[in-house]
C-alpha cells in the first residue's frame, strides 16, 4: 500500500481504506455516492422544516394520551445534544432522554447532560451496563485483535436504547445519525457493522463470564421484530433542517453552557483513546479523515485545513499514556500486557464467525429500497 499511496484530490480520504477506488480524475468513491447518490435526496440547505414539522404533528396525535412521544438516546456529544434541542424546541414534542451508561465517560460528558436536560426541563433514564459483563466483553474485544475496539459500547447504546423503547412501548426512537457529518460511512475495515454473531464468537473465544444483563439487538431483532412487530419508528430530524457544526456547538454552548470536544466522540475516554492512539498506532486508521471528508463535502471545512489538522496527532501523546493507564486500572490489566495487545498480530471479522453475507444482502436491499444511501462495503 505505501508503493500505491493515493489521496482524493476532492476531501481527505487515502489508501489507508483498503478497498477505496478512485475515478479518472483521482476522484474517491466516497465523494462520487455523496455528490450523485445522497444530495440526489437530502436538500443540505435544510428546506425540509415544513416536513418536518408533519412528522412532528403527526407524533403529537399518536402520543397524546403518553407521558412522552418519542425517545432519544444521549451521549453529551454534539449530535445527540442538538437532537435533544431540536425535538424541544422547534418540533414541540415529549421526548424521554435515555443514557446507557458503559462506565467510559467523562465527567464533561455528563455535566453536559445535565446542564442541557436541567434547561430544557427534558426527563432521563439511565441504562447501566453491568461493569464486569461489560470488561469482560471489552477484554474479549481487545484480545481478539480486530480494529473494531468501540463494538462492546456501540452495540450497549443502542441495543439499550431500541429494547428500551420497545419494552416501554415508546413508537418513535430519534437518532442524531445525519448526512450533513456523517454521510461518509466508516470502511468496514475501521469500523465493522452490527454483526451480533461476530460479537458472540469473539465473546465465546476469549471471555471468560456469561452475558446475562449485557444489553443485545441483532439485525433481525431491530430490522425486522422491532419494526414490523412492534412498530418501531426511526427518525433522523437533523437530516430535515440546516445543520452545520460549528453554529450548532455556538448554540449549545450559548444556551446551556454545552462543552465542545477535541474530536468526534472524545466525550468518551475509551474512544478517545480508541480512536486517537490504538486505532492510528495499530492499524494506521484515521477516523479524522472520515469526519473531515463530510465536513468537506458540507462546504463546512476547506481540503487545506483538513490536511493541516491531520498533520497533528489526535490528542497529545501524554494524555494518551494518562488514558491508557486508566483503561489499564479499569480493565485490571498490566500496562505490559495491554502494549503487547496493542503490538499482537492484527486480524478483522473475517477470522471469526460472521453474518457478513447476510448484511451484504442486507444492504443490497436498503439501498434499492432507498433506506441506505450512503457507501457500505462488506
Amino acid at each position: 500500500m505505501k508503493n500505491n499511496y493515493q489521496i482524493c484530490k476532492n476531501c481527505v480520504m487515502d489508501t489507508s481504506d483498503p478497498e477505496i477506488t478512485f475515478d479518472e480524475n483521482g476522484i474517491c468513491d466516497f465523494c462520487d455516492n455523496f455528490n450523485n447518490i445522497i444530495l440526489n435526496s437530502w436538500d443540505s440547505e435544510g428546506n425540509n422544516y415544513n416536513e418536518l414539522m408533519k412528522i412532528a404533528e403527526k407524533i403529537k396525535r399518536e402520543g397524546k394520551r403518553k407521558e412522552y412521544d418519542c425517545i432519544i438516546g444521549i451521549s453529551g456529544g454534539v449530535d445527540s445534544s442538538y437532537l435533544a434541542y431540536v425535538a424541544k424546541e422547534i418540533m414541540g414534542l415529549r421526548p424521554l432522554m435515555l443514557t446507557v451508561d458503559t462506565g467510559w465517560n467523562l465527567n464533561v460528558a455528563n455535566e453536559n447532560v445535565h446542564q442541557l436536560l436541567k434547561k430544557l426541563g427534558l426527563d432521563l433514564e439511565t441504562v447501566v451496563v453491568n461493569w464486569e459483563e461489560m470488561k469482560d466483553l471489552q477484554l474479549a474485544f481487545l484480545k481478539s485483535q480486530v480494529p473494531y475496539q468501540d463494538t462492546p459500547q456501540d452495540h450497549a447504546i443502542f441495543a439499550g436504547l431500541y429494547n428500551y423503547a420497545a419494552k416501554h412501548r415508546i413508537k418513535y426512537v430519534f437518532t442524531g445519525a445525519n448526512y450533513s457529518t456523517e454521510g461518509v460511512k466508516p470502511p468496514q475495515e475501521w469500523t465493522y457493522l452490527n454483526d451480533i454473531k461476530m460479537i458472540k464468537d469473539i465473546h465465546n473465544t476469549f471471555g471468560n463470564i456469561k452475558l446475562k444483563t449485557f444489553p443485545l439487538c441483532g439485525m433481525f431483532k431491530y430490522k425486522l421484530y422491532y419494526r414490523y412487530f412492534k412498530g418501531l419508528k426511526v427518525v433522523h430530524p437533523l437530516n430535515y433542517i440546516k445543520y452545520e457544526k460549528d453554529e450548532v456547538v455556538s448554540l449549545l454552548k450559548e444556551k446551556f453552557g454545552w462543552e465542545e470536544y477535541e474530536n468526534k466522540h472524545y466525550e468518551n475516554i475509551f474512544t478517545r483513546f480508541y480512536e486517537g492512539y490504538y486505532l492510528p498506532r495499530k492499524f494506521g486508521y484515521d477516523k479524522r479523515k472520515i469526519y473531515f471528508s463530510n465536513l468537506i463535502l458540507t462546504n463546512q471545512m476547506s481540503r487545506d485545513e483538513a490536511m493541516e489538522k491531520l498533520k497533528k496527532n489526535p490528542y497529545s501523546e501524554e494524555q494518551a499514556m494518562l488514558d491508557l493507564e486508566y483503561i489499564c486500572d479499569k480493565l485490571d490489566i498490566k500496562k505490559a500486557y495491554f502494549i503487547e495487545l496493542i503490538n499482537g498480530t492484527n486480524k478483522t471479522f473475517r477470522d471469526y464467525k460472521n453474518n457478513a453475507k447476510i448484511i451484504k444482502l442486507a444492504i443490497k436491499l436498503a439501498k434499492i429500497v432507498g433506506i441506505e444511501k450512503r457507501n457500505f462495503r462488506v
